[in-house]
């Protein structure tokens, strides 16, 4: 992260929890952040400082006005005006983070050579969920060069048990009893 985008993104949470907005002003920050990554030329183009103030803050007015909590509008235009619109990513995973820590919850990504059903997705998250004792937010990968298993990367604590880091294992075994 950024340290504007870890300043401005504290600064977001704290004033979101003050008025119990929290939850809204994160479900918005996702929304928003699929939009500019969806559409890096209007980024570009809050970005620029050729484009009038004005111009670029009546840019985000109509495209977010009334979709938007006051304070999560206006913090965009503050980031437009400072030059830091680019920091919105940062800036979400500053808010993201603190609010996971305030409500208990860990983000884990499950890595696996084929994509797992429903049921053993739950099955691994209540797994997860004991090991942390947090509410456990799971997103799922594929990478087939894992051959099977299951790679668990769980609040930067990895878990895996997957084919190919089992035999990597393996092999720096043999290289140890080898030398």
């Amino acid at each position: 992260m950024s340290k504007a985008g870890d300043l401005y993104g504290q600064s977001l949470y704290d004033l979101a929890a003050e008025e119990n907005l929290t939850d809204d002003i994160l479900g918005e920050m996702e929304a928003v952040k699929g939009i500019f990554a969806e559409n890096p030329d209007y980024v570009a183009l809050l970005s620029e400082p050729s484009v009038p103030r004005n111009e670029r803050l009546g840019l985000v007015d109509e495209a977010f006005a009334g979709s938007l909590t006051a304070y999560h509008l206006n913090f965009i235009k503050i980031l437009i005006e400072k030059g830091l619109v680019r920091e919105y990513s940062a800036c979400y995973k500053r808010f993201r983070k603190s609010y996971n820590e305030q409500h208990g919850i860990a983000e884990a990504l499950v890595t696996t050579a084929v994509a797992l059903d429903g049921a053993q997705l739950k099955l691994l998250e209540e797994k997860l969920e004991k090991i942390s004792g947090k509410k456990v937010l799971l997103k799922q990968k594929t990478d087939p060069d894992i051959l099977g298993g299951v790679r668990v990367d769980l609040e930067g604590q990895l878990f895996d048990g997957s084919v190919k880091g089992r035999l990597s294992e393996l092999r720096k075994k043999v290289d140890e009893t080898v030398i």
